[in-house]
């Protein structure tokens, strides 16, 4: 077992775990016993630095919640705009935080259970990322680069309803797609595609991907 001692690396390692956890199986089902077992303590040392099993999922929750607002801001830096120009790399929001975020990491899924969730952190994430996506469409449009519609802040919840299905729906588009759509190979796919219908409807033509390309499954 962990030692008390190790008071900071023995929190973080419990929270890290937790985040894991969470993110598979979701709050409700995973264990303070679990928990203890994959951080390899004792679960009343779980019990001594969160309280209890939802003073641990509060921290999780407010984890997750600073690791999102930094990447946005890194992302975004003064202007904001840029996350809905692809002349600056990046497409969208799910591009940006795919490129950022580690193989395998646990919080896309988090996410998820984060943004379906009836929480503080989950209506805080959104309006973030509400704001985020709508600043972004108002810097576009002051540019020249896009129409903000007849209603803004609807468009922009398009806009971001329609980026966050990449988190949201993961499982049952890779199902479909034969790939993660989070993925180098997913975005690829799936980024060009959505450019094509944001900039002429429907009807338009994706543009010729660059370099080699492997035919779709």
């Amino acid at each position: 077992m962990r030692s008390i001692r190790d008071d900071r690396t023995t929190r973080a390692v419990i929270r890290d775990e937790a985040l894991r956890l969470f993110a598979a199986s979701g709050p409700e089902v995973v264990t303070v016993r679990q928990i203890a077992a994959a951080a390899n303590v004792s679960p009343g040392l779980v019990v001594h630095h969160f309280g209890s099993k939802e003073g641990l999922r509060q921290e999780v929750d407010q984890y997750v919640l600073a690791f999102f607002e930094a990447m946005i801001g890194d992302l975004t830096g003064e202007g904001g705009a840029e996350l809905l120009d692809p002349e600056a790399g990046a497409s969208s929001l799910s591009e940006a935080f795919a490129r950022h975020l580690p193989d395998n990491s646990p919080l896309p899924g988090y996410l998820r259970r984060l943004l379906l969730s009836d929480s503080d952190a989950g209506r805080l994430l959104f309006r973030h990322l509400f704001d985020l996506t709508r600043g972004a469409l108002d810097g576009l449009a002051a540019a020249g680069l896009a129409s903000p519609g007849k209603d803004p802040a609807a468009r922009a919840a398009v806009l971001l309803a329609n980026d966050l299905a990449l988190f949201l729906l993961r499982d049952r588009l890779a199902e479909v797609l034969g790939t993660d759509p989070l993925s180098a190979d997913g975005m690829t796919r799936w980024g060009p595609e959505m450019l094509s219908i944001y900039a002429g409807g429907l009807n338009a033509a994706p543009p010729e991907p660059q370099g080699d390309a492997q035919d779709a499954p």
